[in-house]
């Protein structure tokens, strides 16, 4: 699952982002495998050349996202097994954001792990970073309730748990304000960058700023390489924040918190792209199976 994790550093518009965000969107729906050939199409249709894309499915393979495999004398991709359990509990956090109430209970993860294992000491930090834990202190780590298995995953998955104790509980008592000790323990301030990154780029519709969101008319866009574009990139850039986003009650978050208005964004340019993208991805497919019959 590290090896998964890594391609999360990918810089969003990357074509190793964008690419591993349409591997991500498309290719289980495709069946679980698709041609190399049409992978280098839809990336063409995101404004990358074939070779640019196949050095990126080379470093995927690296990575151990994907697996080459030939099928009927046609090369192409399918997942591995721990980049499609990744993609699925991805599915979940990209589509469905976390808001936690003020009522919800909390997680503590405590742990002491000696020196001699440094490395996973390390890896345990990292993950629990990428899934929204915030940091108590070097060896005490905080987060919603709600992420309890995948902590538990993380330290199983590491051979930690022996090492960790994981405690619930209600409302942390603070010395101070709970808006204060949130801004300590996440860095809240780089997460609302994410959103308004996300805000700034997608408000119209595209990564360009420019295009209209949904279209005025009312009427159902058509599938299109525009569509198509607009719904990647938009999924590209957005992707990473429900992981570093722990969707904390809004006494944690500052006054000007962006993340409604991104989560807002998202939905709409979600409902207003995610079929004619998909739609688009599949008339490819289609040209491709015709060719080959013929």
């Amino acid at each position: 699952m590290s090896a998964v994790l890594d391609d999360m550093d990918s810089r969003p518009g990357s074509t190793t982002s964008l690419l591993r965000t349409v591997i991500g969107l498309y290719l289980r729906d495709a069946g679980g495998w698709m041609s190399a050939r049409d992978i280098v199409t839809l990336m063409e249709a995101l404004g990358t050349s074939g070779t640019v894309t196949r050095t990126a499915l080379g470093r995927l393979r690296k990575k151990d996202v994907v697996l080459q495999e030939t099928r009927d004398g046609v090369p192409g991709f399918t997942l591995t097994e721990g980049a499609a359990t990744m993609l699925a509990r991805g599915d979940r956090r990209i589509y469905n954001p976390r808001s936690m109430s003020a009522s919800d209970p909390w997680c503590l993860i405590s742990f002491s792990i000696p020196e001699t294992e440094r490395e996973k000491r390390h890896q345990l930090r990292r993950r629990l970073h990428w899934i929204g834990c915030g940091t108590v202190a070097a060896g005490l780590w905080i987060c919603p309730d709600s992420l309890r298995m995948e902590v538990e995953e993380i330290l199983a998955d590491l051979d930690l748990r022996a090492m960790a104790t994981i405690f619930v509980t209600a409302t942390p008592l603070v010395g101070g304000s709970l808006r204060d000790a949130a801004a300590k323990w996440w860095d809240l301030e780089a997460v609302s960058e994410l959103h308004r990154d996300f805000i700034l780029h997608h408000a119209n519709g595209n990564g360009t700023g420019k295009g209209e969101l949904p279209r005025p008319d009312g009427q159902a866009m058509e599938p299109s390489p525009e569509a198509f574009a607009t719904y990647v990139q938009c999924i590209d850039r957005w992707r990473i924040i429900p992981y570093l986003d722990p969707g904390l009650p809004s006494a944690y978050l500052p006054a000007d918190w962006p993340g409604a208005e991104g989560t807002a964004l998202f939905g709409r340019i979600v409902a207003a792209y995610a079929e004619p993208s998909a739609e688009f991805v599949r008339g490819i497919l289609r040209e491709t199976a015709r060719a080959s019959v013929s």
